[in-house]
């Protein structure tokens, strides 16, 4: 039989590569095990399995950022939320979205732009480039600039992290996630709950619209559009816009917006005819 206290010993390259895989597994056995398994069978290959599935929200790849929002984007569709199969009027906001994505922070993200159909004035993104935005907001909107001011806004999250950041401390803060990390389902379900239900911190929205201004500005669009719809919305009667209830200190967002536009002498006017814009909407008017 042989020694393999003397092997390791002895060929230091062979224990280093018994070593990781061992610990790989150890960790992931590790994990599956903190997790109930009520009337489930014990079988290594399904601890295994779901060990793979852990994944690192401080350290999220581009790639596994996509796959999540995917997935999200999955349960969005098999939910109550009901996305628009208007032709016309999804490849009118994709365009749009596209054009702001190439001027934006992470213009190599693949970005997919969808329609809700949905009369409340709202939009919201998750991960990996998923955009959402309510018909309702498209007919509050007076032109071209003004709704590509909010899908500009939502891609400034995506390329801020936003989410990643808040699904990273709500699943620190409920102790869903263990040293190795974070189970991919729980993610997904953190991740779309804070998408849709939770407002997001004064400093993420500052950010993202410093960010939407940029990419708006950059893309030719009148940057006067964000400043506009922001004002049009606080000045509607009953209640709050959602899109602006899920997002806090709008008139202090709103006076730096305009200070950032006065700094930026921007001479862009793109987006602005009222008569185009209900042109290109007319299916939904």
């Amino acid at each position: 039989m042989m020694n393999w206290k003397s092997f390791l010993v002895n060929h230091p390259s062979s224990r280093r590569r018994w070593f990781y895989p061992l610990i790989t597994v150890f960790v992931a056995v590790s994990v599956c095990l903190s997790t109930p398994m009520l009337g489930q069978a014990f079988d290594i290959r399904s601890l295994l399995f779901q060990g793979l599935q852990i994944i690192q929200m401080s350290n999220l790849s581009d790639r596994q950022e996509v796959d999540l929002g995917r997935q999200m984007n999955q349960q969005l569709q098999s939910g109550n939320i009901r996305f628009s199969s208007n032709t016309q009027i999804n490849r009118y906001v994709e365009q749009i979205g596209q054009r702001l994505v190439a001027n934006s922070d992470r213009p190599n993200l693949p970005f997919t732009f969808q329609v809700v159909e949905d009369n409340s004035i709202n939009a919201f993104a998750t991960l990996g480039g998923y955009v959402y935005i309510h018909t309702g907001l498209m007919r509050a909107a007076e032109n071209e600039a003004e709704l590509a001011s909010v899908i500009a806004h939502e891609i400034g999250h995506i390329t801020g992290r936003h989410l990643v950041q808040q699904m990273r401390q709500r699943a620190l803060a409920t102790g869903v996630a263990s040293a190795a990390g974070l189970d991919q389902n729980a993610a997904v379900g953190i991740g779309l709950e804070l998408a849709l239900n939770r407002p997001r911190s004064r400093q993420d929205e500052f950010d993202a619209d410093n960010r939407g201004l940029r990419t708006l500005t950059q893309a030719g669009y009148a940057p006067s559009g964000m400043v506009s719809f922001m004002q049009k919305l606080m000045q509607r009667g009953g209640s709050m816009p959602a899109f602006l209830s899920t997002h806090p200190a709008t008139g202090d967002r709103v006076n730096a917006l305009q200070n950032a536009i006065n700094a930026q002498n921007s001479n862009q006017r793109d987006g602005l005819d009222t008569t185009a814009y209900r042109g290109n909407i007319r299916s939904i008017l």
